[in-house]
């Protein structure tokens, strides 16, 4: 399917591996320009030297805003504009009794998986306005709706960064931006794989084994019993920022094999 977003420009945080690299292969293979951002640079040069596609790769730091406005300044030096903005960059952050969690666990993951949000929304949003045509998609989570309770410090920054992307759909939409959210659930991704190493060795099971009764007991709604992989994510995440999706904005679209056992989102 021709996506219709030919030669405009997407800047993917997050972009190393897992989802933000995955949706870097489609959009280059429908001739999108990239900007991609990780903080691990080596690694993201790697990778994104082997897409057929224009593009730059920057080191940024997405909970610093001088950091950020630095990179959408390079980004315009070399493309001329940012049409697309697709924030995957995020952290799953300190786990237990939600009362038990310090401050300083809720800060980081209010830093990383929410505020790093508006921050690129800040430096990006006004040039988009100008040119009257952008996609604002976030990666929340299955968490934003359907909370884990050792998970508290994720759940609520996911859910702000739900609302916050419903707001900025109301009034941007005027000004040719649509905002979404995608929410994965349980994705192949190095976040989860650092869940089920701890959980392995926590049980004292094989890594296979940890992800089984990961499945079993914390995620019935997962009927497929598997890990979803980054690519089935990534192709949704391309059709919402796409010419395809233009009469959807501050909606959210689970990609979740079933993980929210709800009809509400």
């Amino acid at each position: 399917m021709d996506l219709k977003i030919r030669d405009r420009v997407a800047l993917i945080t997050g972009a190393t591996g897992g989802m933000g690299f995955e949706t870097a292969k489609i959009l280059a293979d429908e001739g999108v320009k990239l900007v991609l951002s990780d903080l691990d640079i080596e690694t993201l040069e790697k990778e994104a030297s082997s897409l057929p596609t224009d593009l730059i790769w920057i080191k940024a730091d997405c909970t610093d805003q001088s950091e950020i406005d630095a990179m959408v300044k390079e980004a315009y030096g070399k493309f001329g504009k940012i049409d697309i903005v697709i924030h995957t960059a995020g952290i799953t952050g300190a786990k237990g009794h939600p009362l038990e969690m310090s401050d300083e666990d809720y800060k980081e993951a209010w830093e990383i998986d929410f505020l790093s949000a508006v921050k690129i929304a800040r430096a990006t949003f006004p040039k988009m306005r100008e040119n009257e045509w952008g996609r604002f998609v976030c990666i929340t989570s299955e968490n934003a709706v359907q909370p884990y309770w050792e998970e508290a410090t994720y759940n609520t920054a996911k859910a702000a960064l739900a609302a916050f992307v419903k707001n900025l759909s109301y009034q941007e939409a005027a000004h040719g931006i649509l905002c979404n959210t995608v929410s994965p659930a349980f994705v192949e991704t190095a976040m989860t794989d650092g869940m089920m190493e701890k959980r392995a060795e926590e049980l004292g099971v094989s890594f296979d084994e940890a992800v089984k009764s990961f499945l079993d007991e914390e995620r019935p709604g997962i009927v497929q019993k598997r890990r979803g992989r980054a690519d089935e994510v990534a192709a949704v995440i391309a059709l919402v920022v796409s010419e395809r999706a233009s009469y959807m904005n501050g909606g959210n679209v689970r990609v979740d094999g079933g993980a929210v056992q709800s009809v509400q989102n």
